[in-house]
């Protein structure tokens, strides 16, 4: 049972719109709040426990994960359970890979990072002067690649077991909707093959062909919010942090 929880922020007046739905939400179920700052993470000089629950960006909960000694989770933005709602070809490679194939006149193909800890933005490569624009970043990186395709618009999916708790739209055409049929046989592909944590969002596209494909999943510990319910939000990310604390190692 969580008895406090720490957000990341120097008060209820400077917080991210994440952390001002989870204020709100665990305001009205009488969860104890306390603000930190990320150097406060890094530090440990916060007194985490079992019974704490932690939220902020992603350094900041990869920090508190460590202090708890719990495991953090693998990046699977495609997984292998979903592969069939892509609607495009995905696959791993490494930085330097894709910069000697697309000197070697490979199509242009969308490349971003393949862990939790982005250190690019991801990006349509034309050339491997593309690849040399993105700096001094380790040609043995791991990155995702995929075919260029069209999106229309874009939506993230809230999904707190097998229910879809919220559906917004973060870019694109207002008058397009998806296929809930799809995202619906998504979610429950997700949740039967025994990876997909307890809550998450998942992002789908309409794609220029008009059919409705898998953008990519984000795990809920530190979810971004677009429009959302506070008290779905808050059970969405509470739950998922009640889960990552099963896995601490004693």
């Amino acid at each position: 049972m969580i008895t406090t929880a720490f957000l990341q922020g120097q008060g209820p007046r400077w917080l991210r719109h994440e952390e001002r739905l989870l204020a709100e939400g665990l305001d009205r179920i009488g969860i104890p709040i306390r603000f930190y700052v990320l150097k406060r993470i890094q530090r440990r000089q916060l007194p985490l426990g079992r019974e704490t629950m932690v939220a902020g960006d992603m350094d900041a909960m990869h920090g508190a994960m460590s202090q708890l000694r719990i495991p953090i989770p693998y990046a699977d933005d495609y997984p292998a359970s979903l592969r069939e709602y892509l609607r495009r070809t995905v696959w791993t490679s490494t930085l330097g890979e894709v910069e000697r194939a697309l000197a070697a006149d490979m199509a242009p193909t969308f490349v971003k990072p393949a862990r939790r800890r982005k250190n690019f933005t991801g990006t349509v490569c034309y050339s491997e002067r593309d690849i040399a624009a993105l700096g001094n970043i380790s040609r043995r990186q791991e990155v995702w690649c995929s075919d260029i395709v069209t999106w229309i618009a874009e939506f993230r999916v809230y999904v707190i077991d097998r229910r879809i708790v919220g559906v917004s739209r973060y870019s694109g055409d207002r008058s397009t909707s998806p296929d809930m049929s799809v995202i619906e046989s998504a979610v429950a592909t997700y949740r039967d093959s025994g990876t997909a944590p307890i809550a998450y969002g998942i992002d789908f596209g309409v794609l220029h062909t008009g059919e409705t494909a898998l953008v990519e999943t984000n795990d809920g510990y530190a979810l971004g919010a677009y429009e959302i319910d506070a008290d779905l939000y808050t059970e969405l990310v509470t739950r998922r942090w009640c889960e990552l604390l099963t896995t601490a190692e004693s």
